[in-house]
């Protein structure tokens, strides 16, 4: 896939000083960026083990990546075609500066042109609240996912524009 599948909002953002860019990824060429972010924040931050991280649904799925002018990966989420948002990161010392909400409109516009009636995805419970500002709700109790507390949120896309968001 190539850049133009996201709006050009989703290409180029700007936290006032510092510059990044929203991307699709493509998988084959940009794993090894998507590995280093995710692995520094979920397996080195967060404690994940690695054997949870890494999966066999990566080549499947759309990723998202997020470089700083440098182009060094800062950030990435993953959407499965059927509607799963997982994988969300975005590096320490980014977060607080919109690269996740970028992410998270970006991942939400390719969802509508994909015709994804809703989706959903288990929060960090610590994370709920940015995840609600976009709509999402959480749906049953908290549980345990490699080793952190989680939420299920849900959020229906059917008849929305990204313009709601």
């Amino acid at each position: 896939m190539s850049e133009t599948a996201i709006a050009s909002r989703c290409n180029e953002s700007s936290t006032g000083v510092e510059t990044y860019t929203v991307r699709i990824a493509d998988w084959r060429n940009d794993s090894q960026v998507l590995h280093a972010v995710r692995e520094a924040v979920f397996i080195r931050e967060q404690g994940v083990p690695a054997e949870l991280e890494w999966d066999e649904f990566d080549a499947g799925c759309i990723h998202l990546i997020a470089r700083d002018a440098a182009q060094k990966g800062i950030g990435t989420a993953r959407l499965f075609p059927h509607g799963v948002i997982g994988r969300m990161a975005v590096l320490k010392e980014w977060r607080g500066k919109g690269v996740g909400a970028t992410l998270m409109h970006c991942l939400l516009e390719e969802a509508i042109k994909r015709q994804i009636q809703q989706v959903v995805l288990h929060a960090q419970a610590h994370a709920g609240g940015f995840y609600a500002r976009f709509g999402f709700r959480a749906v049953g109790k908290q549980f345990m996912e490699a080793g952190i507390p989680h939420v299920r949120m849900v959020l229906r896309l059917a008849g929305r524009s990204v313009d709601q968001f």
